[in-house]
């Protein structure tokens, strides 16, 4: 095929937005070739390739017959001039400014032009209503919005499907091709990394029919034919892949501000038709948190409801013979006065850029007397993990995305000298892992008070009007 005339384009990626992108944009657009994908944010993402399967060529001309491959995206200016490349577009999420500016600069450098697609030019039409909940950051409470507002919905009678952005870490992308999860035997059968159990378990517990994968053409199909709305639950700060009929957009009140510096939270914010405060009780006011509403004020329409929420924590342990939940009391003396090794979630602490979690919240809660510092324990690929996110001390991320690193957690963990484990991480870490030690589980879930709730009801009366 001439490509003489062609835009020669290389898609930034971190094995999400990045496919998507491509499946509904990029594969079928007649002036341009795609060279490759480069990888990030995922641990041995590069060297696999895109299927030519999912590559539409059916559609192009067959203009690609072996898939294409996925770099690093720390070759990125060798492959520029590898391929030739003209265009390298920028096609995942939750990056400051700075970073995205610097990405720029460096395609400029190489002579590339530099391009970010609208989200309207990849969103898929659903042929019901959608309601999408995104965010400014992640780690900001997504999920938990998505299952407040997926029960709030059944308990109307809804029938609905949730659809998570896409977490496809298989080595070969076919087999999480369209991904149903109605039971956590499912976690098994696709073989799901702690990165996809964190966002997945939850759901399966709570009853929620989940969808996630690769192509999202099928996945949306497929979600349609089971429910009468489709809840997009985002990943990092992405925006939705489906055109929403509503759209919520988390902030963090732990992180004000950071709505306006990180790329695409600000996209999300500023086409929100509500915005949700979250994590207002871990303030220790709530004039900061409508400091920080006023704020966001400036970025949306005067008629956007802006709520605070609740992430409320509470604790669960189970004993360890019999399984069955122990009282508070005994859970309460599992942790008080002890010395703790707090385990949370890993995209919230390392690409995220928080500090801590909900488990490290929940220790200081109840009572802990000292947070065990996991750094000196930590082994194999978790001490790349510290060395890279160096804001990490109090907390070891609950990095999963391959055997390799789960053996990694594992060790690390068994080598931490503690009483106890309050676990942070959404999953129930001993299907993951073994523990040698008490485990206390932190729960939690989105509250809203009275005037709040009743913003939130008028935002979705339209989806249970019949």
């Amino acid at each position: 095929m001439k490509t003489d005339n062609m835009e020669k384009l290389i898609i930034l990626g971190a094995a999400g937005r990045d496919f998507h992108d491509f499946m509904t944009y990029w594969s079928v657009q007649p002036n341009v070739v795609v060279q490759c994908f480069t990888g990030t944010q995922i641990p041995g993402i590069d060297g696999r390739i895109f299927p030519a399967e999912l590559c539409n060529n059916d559609k192009n001309g067959n203009r690609y017959p072996n898939g294409l491959m996925i770099y690093s995206e720390n070759e990125l200016e060798t492959l520029i001039k590898k391929f030739d490349a003209t265009m390298c577009a920028l096609a995942y999420s939750d990056l400051s400014y700075d970073t995205v500016q610097s990405l720029a600069s460096r395609v400029n450098a190489a002579g590339c032009k530099f391009i970010q697609l609208p989200p309207k030019m990849t969103q898929l039409q659903s042929t019901k209503p959608v309601v999408a909940i995104c965010a400014t950051r992640t780690g900001t409470g997504k999920s938990q919005t998505t299952r407040f507002v997926a029960n709030y919905l059944k308990k109307k009678g809804m029938k609905i499907a949730v659809v998570r952005h896409p977490m496809p870490y298989d080595a070969v992308l076919m087999n999480q091709r369209c991904q149903r999860y109605e039971v956590l035997e499912d976690l098994v059968k696709y073989n799901c990394t702690i990165e996809e159990r964190e966002e997945y378990e939850l759901h399966i517990e709570e009853g929620n029919l989940l969808f996630a994968g690769v192509d999202y053409e099928m996945i949306l199909r497929e979600a349609e034919k089971v429910s009468d709305i489709v809840i997009w639950d985002g990943g990092n700060n992405d925006f939705s892949f489906f055109k929403p009929d509503l759209t919520v957009c988390v902030a963090d009140a732990l992180r004000e501000g950071h709505e306006e510096h990180f790329f695409p939270g600000e996209v999300n914010a500023r086409m929100a038709d509500l915005i949700m405060i979250n994590k207002v009780n871990s303030l220790p006011s709530i004039d900061q948190a409508k400091k920080q509403a006023d704020r966001i004020r400036a970025l949306v329409s005067p008629n956007t409801p802006i709520i605070l929420g609740n992430s409320v924590v509470t604790p669960e342990a189970r004993d360890p013979v019999t399984r069955a939940l122990l009282d508070k009391v005994t859970v309460e003396k599992m942790v008080k006065g002890k010395r703790v090794l707090v385990i949370d979630d890993g995209p919230t602490l390392t690409h995220g850029g928080m500090p801590f979690g909900a488990g490290f919240v929940l220790a200081k809660q109840m009572g802990a007397n000292e947070i065990v510092d996991p750094r000196p324990c930590a082994k194999g690929s978790l001490k790349g993990v510290f060395q890279k996110f160096q804001h990490l001390v109090n907390c070891l991320p609950a990095m999963g995305y391959g055997e390799e690193q789960i053996k990694d957690l594992q060790e690390t963990v068994k080598s931490c000298e503690c009483d106890c484990i309050v676990a942070g991480t959404p999953i129930n870490l001993e299907s993951v892992i073994t523990l040698d030690k008490p485990c206390v589980r932190a729960r939690y879930c989105l509250q809203l008070d009275k005037e709040y709730m009743e913003k939130m009801e008028v935002a979705l009366l339209p989806f249970t009007s019949t």
